[in-house]
Formats: C-alpha cells, sequence, structure tokens
C-alpha cells in the first residue's frame, strides 16, 4: 500500500510542478464571463422587478420623481380592485381553458402524428412531411382572413372553440415528436406487435412515455403560444367575460388617460406571469432535453 501510495504521489505532482493548474488569464477570463452573466440576469429581472413592485403602489407614487423600487406602503387595493371593479376572474379563467384544451389536445396529437412520420412507411410520406415543415414558414397573418371566415361559416364566432381547435395540429410539434421518435428502437415495436398489442397501445405505452422529454418541450411551446395569445382572441370573441387576460388586460390599457388605472393593470400583469413561470420551472427539464434531443436527430 505505501508503494501505492508513493506512485500515486508521483503522477500527480507534476501536474502543479508543470503550471497545469488555473492560470491567472483563466481566473479573470472565468470571472469577466460571471460577471457578464450575473449583468444580463439583473437586466432581465429588473423589469419584472418593477412591475411587482409598481403593483402595490397608487397612482402618484407611480409616477412620482425620483422614483422608487419600493413602494412606502403595500397597497393590496390594485389586487382588489382589479376583481371587483373589473372581470379579471373569468379572463383567468378563460385563459386556463383555452390554453389547457390546447396543451392537451396539440400534445396527444404532435406525439401521434410524429410517431406516424418516424415509425410508419407509407406513400407520400417525405412530400407530406416536407410540407408540414414548410407550413412553419407561412405567418399567420397569411392565414387569418380565410380563418376568420370559416369560424363565421362554423358559427364559432365568440366561442372557446374558435381558441381551441384550429391550433391543436402543431407542425413545430409534430416535427419535434418526429425527431425524436426516429431514436426509439423498431425493435421494441415490433416486440409489442408480437405480443399481440394494437397500434394504439404501442403508441399509449410504449412511444409517448419514452418520448416524454419531446412532449414536454412541446407542452411548454404551445402553453406559451397559447397564453400569450392576443390578437387571435382579440378578433374572435366578443363578450368581455369571455376575454383571455391579454385581452383583458389591453381593455385596461385602451382606457382614456385620465381613466386608465395603473396599479391594476401592473397587479393584472403579475398575476398572468405567474402561470408562466410555475409552469417552466416545473418542467424546465423536460423542455431543454426535448429541445436539445430533438435538435440533433436526423
Amino acid at each position: 500500500m505505501a508503494r501505492q501510495t508513493t506512485a500515486t504521489r508521483a503522477v500527480r505532482a507534476p501536474a502543479g510542478v508543470l503550471g497545469l493548474g488555473r492560470t491567472t488569464a483563466e481566473i479573470l477570463f472565468r470571472s469577466g464571463v460571471y460577471l457578464m452573466l450575473l449583468a444580463g440576469t439583473v437586466l432581465t429581472i429588473f423589469p419584472y422587478l418593477w412591475m411587482l413592485s409598481a403593483s402595490f403602489k397608487d397612482h402618484s407614487e407611480l409616477f412620482s420623481y425620483p422614483p422608487q423600487l419600493l413602494p412606502l406602503v403595500l397597497r393590496w387595493e390594485n389586487y382588489l380592485r382589479l376583481f371587483d371593479k373589473w372581470q379579471f376572474g373569468h379572463w383567468f379563467l378563460s385563459s386556463v381553458i383555452v390554453s389547457a384544451s390546447q396543451v392537451v389536445l396539440a400534445t396527444f396529437i404532435s406525439g401521434m402524428g410524429g410517431f406516424g412520420f418516424a415509425k410508419y412507411n407509407f406513400r407520400w410520406r417525405q412530400p407530406l412531411f416536407t410540407l408540414l415543415v414548410g407550413s412553419m414558414m407561412l405567418p399567420f397573418w397569411v392565414y387569418v382572413i380565410p380563418l376568420y371566415v370559416m369560424m363565421i361559416w362554423i358559427g364559432w364566432v365568440n366561442s372557446y372553440l374558435a381558441l381551441i381547435v384550429p391550433w391543436v395540429g402543431s407542425a413545430f410539434g409534430i416535427f419535434l415528436c418526429r425527431q425524436y421518435m426516429l431514436s426509439l428502437p423498431s425493435e421494441l415495436l415490433d416486440a409489442a406487435r408480437i405480443d399481440g398489442a394494437s397500434e394504439f397501445r404501442i403508441l399509449w405505452q410504449i412511444a409517448l412515455p419514452l418520448a416524454r422529454p419531446a412532449l414536454g418541450a412541446v407542452a411548454i411551446t404551445i402553453f406559451l403560444s397559447s397564453w400569450n395569445s392576443f390578437f387571435w382572441p382579440l378578433v374572435i370573441l366578443r363578450e368581455q367575460t369571455k376575454y383571455t387576460i391579454p385581452v383583458g388586460l389591453a381593455l385596461l390599457l385602451n382606457l382614456n388617460v385620465g381613466q386608465r388605472e395603473w396599479g391594476p393593470l401592473m397587479a393584472g400583469s403579475v398575476l398572468a406571469s405567474l402561470p408562466i413561470i410555475v409552469v417552466f420551472l416545473f418542467m424546465q427539464r423536460q423542455f431543454i432535453s426535448g429541445m436539445v434531443t430533438g435538435a440533433v436527430k436526423t
């Protein structure tokens, strides 16, 4: 044991002698990188902290000079007025219904479509996949008028169905799930077929659980898009009780200057951002894993 210890020390000793440790330049470089990251973090978080502080201030304190970051007194009246005078509870519920429905339906359809493109050989598979990917390049403004006319024909104007159904087929979601499911071993699926499993059972019990990172990334992407959607709900909805949060907050912002209530507007913005933060904190690992893995699959 003594010889092994001496030999180990003899091997480790040259590292310090040859100067293979951290040099002063490396330490300064790392310190500079960390300072830049810290500065970027502060610049990113500061607007949210200011919005949170402004939600507890009254009108005069909001426009005081010099501006104060922290409120003198925590005023909860802004939050109470948001629910009493305005219909924020209905707006929040509408956003939850629309976003949750889109996430559940679009995630399942994306997984099903990605599985089909990845593991089934059928006619026109590659042209259809190319057309699907190409559809992501079309801006929303190209098909918003035909889509609105279609909603009028169906009779879905001023309904949640018009906010949910047109977006359950996500081209990006199908693309990401397809890229991820290409890595699933086909032998595993063939073994399930030999055991008598149906195609839907293979999808539900094998493919979707294994593709959980990709599905998590799709779910977060769809949730963010649905929760922050403004133009389409503004076009479709007619009743204020059915407004989603972005449309409702825009209603507060578009009041006359003398009637504009900045305190409740800041309070509503804080409450609107909380679900996004919570969802991302709980699913950030799946989001990063799905995006990175899907990006390297061919």
